[in-house]
């Protein structure tokens, strides 16, 4: 199993900073951001769908078809604000498509059934 990124506690700091606006730098954002694709990774192994994050990170997720070269057939795309408050449980995934918040492409590009990441125990989730 390779070595986690970004530790437990770190991330939930950030992730916390950022939801409660009591840090508001790009750095903690993107902490935040691939704290929680790290988190969606673990949650969903796989290869079919593409989850970017711009600037901060994109990770393949969800079992299936993979991909090999060029643009991956299922894409999801959105902001890290919106990307923290969707992996948090904060917003949900029907209400960032209805708002235009997410960009997603392909018939398996749907993240509705693996949010939150964030486990019970961080107490931010369902």
């Amino acid at each position: 199993m390779a070595k986690r990124g970004i530790d437990d506690a770190i991330g939930f700091a950030a992730v916390t900073a950022v939801l409660d606006e009591t840090d508001t730098s790009r750095d903690t954002l993107a902490t935040a951001a691939r704290y929680l694709l790290q988190l969606l990774a673990e949650k969903a192994p796989g290869h079919t769908v593409e989850v970017r994050v711009p600037p901060f990170g994109a990770v393949q997720v969800v079992e299936g078809p993979r991909h090999t070269r060029g643009t991956p057939p299922n894409v999801i795309e959105t902001d890290a604000s919106t990307w923290v408050q969707l992996a948090s449980g904060r917003l949900s995934w029907a209400d960032a498509d209805r708002a235009a918040l997410i960009s997603a492409s392909g018939t398996r590009a749907t993240l509705a059934d693996l949010l939150p990441v964030l486990p019970h125990s961080f107490g931010l989730g369902e």
